[in-house]
């Protein structure tokens, strides 16, 4: 009788243990310093901190306001990945073009892209539809600019430490294939394994 007391209080003191140290699902702010930090992947503060180190100096350069007609167009070209992830570069792009549309200075083409693809498939049938009309809307015309880039990693190991660097690199080409922006931003990160915060 006493054993199976003990067994069941030892069973419940280890329960309540157990779910002392569980942390149940919550929300977090995805700028703050509670996010996980990974050194094997891309996360999501590592796309942000690019993202915006990009739209800072792109708006900062002047370029989108050269053009003859205000907002400039753009088509969002390759960014090609030369990591070992799988990764959505739309996560980069994807903040570039709402930060641009909303500063109103470039508006992105959605009905053009590498090798005749088309983000948007049902609008390039309308644009396509309006041509065979012989009718003509004001936004149809040539962009402005594409953007394309790359993304790269590097690892280093020194005793139980790694570090993770990765580099994001952007290039704005107009319609003469001259790259008139460029912009690099590095993410380095340092540990053992994954953590809370950066």
């Amino acid at each position: 009788m006493n054993r199976t007391i003990l067994a069941t209080a030892l069973g419940a003191a280890a329960a309540v243990a157990l779910s002392g140290c569980t942390r149940p699902a919550q929300y977090v702010d995805p700028k703050g310093g509670r996010v996980m930090v990974t050194l094997d992947q891309i996360n999501i503060q590592d796309w942000s901190m690019a993202a915006e180190s990009a739209i800072t100096d792109l708006l900062g350069a002047g370029v989108l306001d050269k053009v003859p007609t205000p907002p400039a167009v753009m088509v969002v070209s390759r960014v090609v990945n030369s990591t070992s992830q799988q990764i959505d570069s739309d996560l980069l792009t994807k903040k570039i073009r709402v930060a641009l549309n909303k500063s109103g200075k470039a508006l992105t083409m959605t009905t053009r892209g590498p090798g005749g693809s088309a983000e948007d498939e049902l609008a390039k049938e309308i644009a396509q539809e309006w041509k065979d009309l012989g009718l003509t809307q004001p936004a149809q015309r040539p962009p402005d600019f594409s953007l394309s880039g790359k993304i790269i990693e590097t690892y280093t190991r020194a005793g139980n430490y790694r570090q993770a660097a990765y580099t994001f690199q952007l290039s704005l080409t107009d319609n003469r294939g001259i790259a008139v922006w460029e912009g690099e931003k590095e993410v380095v990160k340092q540990g053992r394994r994954p953590s809370v915060g950066f």
